[in-house]
């Protein structure tokens, strides 16, 4: 049996679940999110007891590896609406920055031309200063796509770690060609 696929999911106050057509749809303080459930998946509601439950018709091994995945989506769909998400990277090279041009993001990162990134439905960034970018949003996986669309945009190189990488990101340096005698 899954360990993550039998655990029940709490539904926190203020928050709303409902399964029809194949999808689960959570509705909650921070947004409204849905998403397609595979036909094998049995998703159960307890409104009595706030909880979802995800099963599944037997141990094939589609169906075991669905269980699992089925379950976490719908808890972070719940975790999106009630704290959401929330992505932190960080710009280092001299000249390297961002900056907003009102929903925009715009990047100049060493190349000749500004890279301009538009965050999809559902996501904001905030800028706290020219070198902090912060991805937030309701759908983890469309804050972790627009946070890697960024971080792609000029990825950390290995020599000087100039570069868009994750707040906490710890970059493998390299040292660089040293000219001593070969002898």
């Amino acid at each position: 049996m899954s360990r993550i696929g039998k655990q029940p999911i709490t539904v926190p106050a203020g928050v709303k679940v409902r399964v029809a057509d194949g999808k689960v749809f959570v509705e909650g303080p921070k947004g409204k999110l849905d998403v397609p459930v595979h036909a094998n998946m049995r998703i159960e509601y307890d409104e009595a007891g706030k909880t979802v439950k995800v099963t599944r018709p037997d141990d094939e091994r589609q169906n075991r590896a669905l269980h699992g995945l089925t379950r976490s989506l719908i808890a972070n769909m719940v975790e999106g609406v009630t704290k959401g998400f929330e992505k932190r990277l960080k710009i280092e090279g001299i000249g390297y920055q961002a900056r907003m041009d009102k929903k925009t993001v715009v990047l100049t990162v060493g190349y000749a031309n500004a890279i301009e990134l538009t965050p999809p439905e559902g996501v904001t960034v905030t800028l706290p200063d020219p070198t902090t970018i912060v991805v937030t949003g309701a759908d983890k996986q469309k804050v972790g796509q627009f946070a890697a669309e960024v971080r792609a945009a000029r990825k950390p190189e290995p020599y000087k770690g100039k570069g868009i990488r994750y707040e906490n990101e710890q970059v493998r340096r390299k040292e660089g060609k040293s000219f001593a005698s070969g002898g």
